[in-house]
């Protein structure tokens, strides 16, 4: 069902960056807003790991640099049937997390440095195993294409307010008031499919990876100590770069805790509900909490 109505709400995206560039151009301008799209995403699909990494300041670790972490990662990845990913530290007080990569045969898991003071090692192997799950579900390339195709869209409305304002434009059959209208709505409406995507993607990941993991209650324990930290701890270059907040586990951004249609993830409460539900299925009532303390 996350796969279907993702393809459809990709299909809508597209679709609504083809119907710009025909109101802007035509079908010309639709051809060229299509051409722009393939582009766009081919850039993305090769260099957009690359960017992300850097943007944040992260650092490769080998075996040799973080042995436990290293380890933990290549026992989580041959759980899930995965290749080796490489594995980033970020030096950043906000406990967070997040994966990146095309495929899985070129994907990374990048840790901040508050999450692993912060959580125990069960907590932390939930939060890897989430995700492990987005790159087994390919979701590190598809909330690559959402964000570009969803940014060409703003870049695209601002074009017709141009058009649109150009007195000699006679072909442009929106208008002065109806180029103003576009340049507002269409980035708006771009934004709520790929949170709408997004939001999909994170149930999924932590379904996926609560299995990987084989123990629900270390994720639902780790979501809910790092949206107490995350909610307190200010991450700086999240903040500058607010259209990758969708690619951490927990929003990185302030002022954002509600489970509406503008937020990038879904309640933590909710996933936590879910999670519990889902352990209370796998192992019935005995359950272990995770070890307290910080993992070393």
């Amino acid at each position: 069902m996350n796969w279907t109505k993702t393809a459809i709400l990709l299909a809508g995206l597209t679709a609504m960056f083809m119907a710009i560039g025909a109101l802007i151009g035509g079908a010309t301008g639709m051809m060229l807003a299509l051409a722009f799209a393939v582009a766009t995403n081919a850039f993305a699909y090769w260099n957009s790991d690359k960017m992300v990494l850097r943007m944040y300041g992260a650092s490769e670790v080998s075996r040799s640099d973080a042995p436990d972490l290293y380890g933990l990662v290549q026992e989580l990845a041959r759980r899930a049937e995965l290749p080796m990913p490489r594995v980033y530290i970020v030096q950043n007080e906000q406990p967070n997390a997040f994966a990146t990569g095309r495929n899985p045969q070129n994907a990374a898991v990048a840790v901040t440095t508050g999450l692993m003071a912060r959580l125990s090692r069960e907590e932390l192997a939930g939060v890897l195993a989430h995700e492990l799950a987005h790159i087994k579900n390919h979701d590190t390339l598809i909330m690559t294409v959402t964000a570009t195709i969803a940014g060409a869209i703003s870049m695209l409305a601002n074009f017709a307010m141009f058009f649109g304002s150009s007195s000699d434009n006679r072909n442009n059959p929106l208008g002065m008031v109806g180029s103003i209208a576009l340049m507002f709505l269409a980035p708006l409406a771009a934004g709520l499919v790929q949170m709408a995507i997004s939001r999909s993607r994170e149930y999924d990941a932590d379904r996926v990876g609560a299995e990987i993991a084989g123990q629900p209650l270390w994720l639902a324990s780790a979501l809910e100590r790092i949206q107490t930290s995350a909610d307190r701890v200010v991450n700086e270059d999240a903040e500058r770069n607010p259209a990758t907040a969708h690619m951490f586990i927990i929003n990185p951004l302030t002022g954002q805790g509600m489970d509406n249609l503008f937020a990038t993830h879904p309640s933590t409460g909710n996933r936590i509900a879910r999670l519990q539900s889902m352990a209370q299925e796998m192992h019935g009532s005995a359950q272990e909490a995770p070890r307290r303390g910080p993992w070393g």
